[in-house]
């Protein structure tokens, strides 16, 4: 019997509690840090299909240019919250659950493990993606999967110039 390769075809939706990787982020590498979605986005999909990508975040500022971004090249949706983005995010995993096959969560916050057992109880993979400084280990043990964000996965905006290192600025 010969032994071929197997693909796997699933389908993702991430969604970002964006006050929480933010905050990770400025309080490892600086106020001027940022994930950097180029990179991580694609080694968060590992090759597999991306549904739908939601960015939420606390406040009435979210970056006009990250806003764009996200919608043009992930066909993003960027969300402000009244407050923490818990429970909204919450609301969009259960919705997607239906239509996707893994979920991944931006975040570290062990508020969202009884999310996780959630949706793993109805046969959705959950994954994580977060700082290791923010991280609550029993969610990344109950996770399937986790990726700890690291400095490559980050670029340094340059305040005074507007211009930013990395991959994010180019295209």
């Amino acid at each position: 019997m010969e032994n071929k390769e197997i693909t796997i075809s699933q389908t993702v939706a991430i969604l970002i509690d964006g006050n929480n990787i933010g905050k990770s982020i400025n309080t490892a590498y600086g106020a001027n840090a940022m994930l950097n979605f180029d990179i991580i986005i694609p080694k968060a999909l590992a090759g597999r299909s991306l549904n739908r990508l939601v960015y939420l975040r606390e406040g009435v500022s979210i970056s006009e240019k990250l806003t764009e971004r996200l919608k043009r090249k992930y066909f993003g949706k960027v969300e402000t919250c009244y407050k923490s983005a818990d429970i909204p995010l919450t609301i969009h995993a259960v919705k997607l659950a239906e239509k996707v096959d893994t979920i991944i969560i931006f975040s570290g916050d062990g508020d969202y493990l009884p999310l996780v057992s959630h949706l793993k109880g109805n046969g959705i993979r959950v994954e994580v993606v977060c700082m290791k400084l923010s991280a609550s280990n029993v969610l990344l043990e109950n996770s399937d999967a986790f990726y700890l964000i690291e400095e490559s996965d980050i670029f340094l905006s340059n305040a005074k110039s507007g211009k930013h290192g990395g991959e994010f600025g180019n295209s």
